[in-house]
């Protein structure tokens, strides 16, 4: 599937942003994404970024529907059920079916799934930890305020599943 660019919404001032503010966007991105990979390291090849997004929503989010899944990764569902069904082989997630619906199949993580994101997330934390303590304090406050209209203005959900390295869709 070809990356698409979100379309605008009501908020947005207007015009491109200058250059420089993508580009230190763009540097800072290398970076967490830089740290996002090698916290995961800890699940060596059993986990692809891609499939530990899908744990991630899984943790902040419960148990949901494929369907619901694919929505929050912007993936197709067919997408969704190929990665789904990888998960369950592996033993992070599992298929269960609603006791009034026996149709309608929900994915949870099991406690293995679980212990990823908690040691992924403990990992990373502990990684940003050390490179935003190389801030000096002044700058502290500047940044969770950039950060904080960075992650709104991309629809990521509040500090409800913050913790867990990737909040939201």
């Amino acid at each position: 599937m070809p990356y698409e660019i979100p379309p605008a919404t009501s908020g947005e001032l207007g015009g491109p942003p200058p250059d420089e503010l993508v580009d230190t966007v763009l540097a800072a991105s290398r970076a967490l994404v830089a740290v996002a990979a090698r916290s995961l390291a800890v699940a060596g090849d059993e986990v692809t970024l891609p499939q530990y997004r899908a744990l991630v929503v899984l943790a902040a989010r419960g148990p949901q529907g494929t369907a619901e899944l694919a929505a929050a990764l912007a993936v197709n569902p067919s997408t969704a059920t190929r990665m789904c069904d990888r998960l369950v082989r592996k033993g992070l997630v599992r298929r269960h079916r609603q006791a009034g619906d026996r149709r309608m199949v929900r994915i949870a993580l099991t406690a293995a799934g679980r212990d990823l994101v908690t040691e992924v997330t403990r990992r990373r934390r502990a990684e940003l930890a050390r490179l935003l303590g190389a801030l000096p304090p002044d700058q502290h406050q500047p940044v969770i305020a950039a950060f904080r209209a960075f992650a709104a203005a991309a629809g990521e959900m509040p500090q409800q599943g913050a913790a867990l390295g990737w909040a939201g869709p």
